[in-house]
């Protein structure tokens, strides 16, 4: 029932997207700094017991509101760094569980372009991306499903193909595998779903996701159909009728649709929002997610 910040900015800030920029293929050019808010909605109320969906009565809608502070900035028109910064609030509408709020976690990626090749009216891109995400604050991570998330110190390693044509169309995709830290609880032992470990470390199996995009870019107007899916590498199931719990093996995949507008009234702004469902999944909510923001670009070139 993990509420993961997928690791999902490009040449101008009229094509960024925070966490989408790791996935994407394009970059931030040279000098340029980009930089905005995202808001989003996650909410469901049904959920996946091991592989069994199932609906929990006690706790009602789970809802997720997360705002975010992202920025991309090009040390080289190859090479951009990445850094993002959630504040979390998550409730249930039902029962006695409490909301919990705060900061998450601190997010900071390198996006390297290693290869290029231009054709006649098509062009191939392959990128690499380092990404270290660390906690921000002092959240417990053992009151799923409100936690704000596993409180692991994380490294990432990605690979992302882009091809497109010249007429705007492209696709993207790219895969990656997360190292995760072991994590530590507020009491001296637990129930792993096998046996009970006498001590307050857990240790916490790796993720690998995958992410491809279908899409079009041309003019003011980008729109693309995303494909995501994640799976945690080991991991028990949430047992009959229990808690979910911080070490589960929790796998989804999701599909959605993302739209960027530029207006031609502000210069290096754009809107965005997109949307989200779970189709399939292993101990997570079958969660529905709403995104919307702005972003907007500066030039910190000497030629303005």
């Amino acid at each position: 029932m993990t509420k993961p910040l997928l690791v999902f900015l490009l040449a101008v800030c009229s094509h960024a997207v925070f966490s989408q920029n790791l996935t994407d293929g394009l970059m931030m050019k040279k000098n340029l700094f980009c930089t905005g808010l995202m808001y989003s909605n996650d909410q469901w109320e049904d959920y996946w017991e091991g592989d069994l969906e199932r609906n929990n009565g006690n706790i009602g809608t789970i809802t997720t509101q997360t705002l975010m502070w992202g920025g991309t900035y090009g040390i080289t028109d190859k090479i951009n760094v990445i850094a993002m910064v959630p504040y979390m609030k998550i409730d249930a509408s039902q029962g006695t569980l409490h909301e919990m709020k705060g900061l998450q976690d601190l997010s900071i990626g390198v996006k390297y372009n290693f290869f290029k090749k231009n054709f006649t009216q098509s062009a191939f891109n392959a990128f690499g991306v380092f990404n270290f995400s660390t906690p921000l604050s002092d959240y417990t991570p053992d009151f799923f499903p409100l936690s704000l998330g596993t409180h692991t110190t994380n490294l990432s390693y990605r690979l992302t193909a882009n091809f497109k044509l010249e007429q705007g169309w492209f696709v993207n995709a790219s895969g990656a595998y997360t190292w995760r830290s072991n994590t530590t609880l507020d009491r001296e032992g637990y129930w792993d779903g096998d046996e009970y470990i006498l001590s307050d470390e857990v240790k916490m199996p790796n993720v690998f996701d995958v992410f491809v995009s279908l899409g079009y870019l041309k003019g003011p107007l980008q729109a693309e159909l995303e494909y995501i899916q994640m799976n945690t590498l080991g991991g028990s199931d949430i047992t009959r009728q229990g808690m979910p719990f911080v070490s589960n093996r929790m796998n989804f995949i999701k599909t959605g649709a993302l739209i960027m507008y530029y207006p031609h009234f502000v210069k290096n702004l754009a809107v965005r929002t997109s949307y989200h469902t779970t189709l399939a999944g292993r101990n997570v909510g079958k969660s529905n997610t709403f995104m919307i923001g702005a972003l907007y670009t500066f030039n910190f070139s000497k030629q303005q």
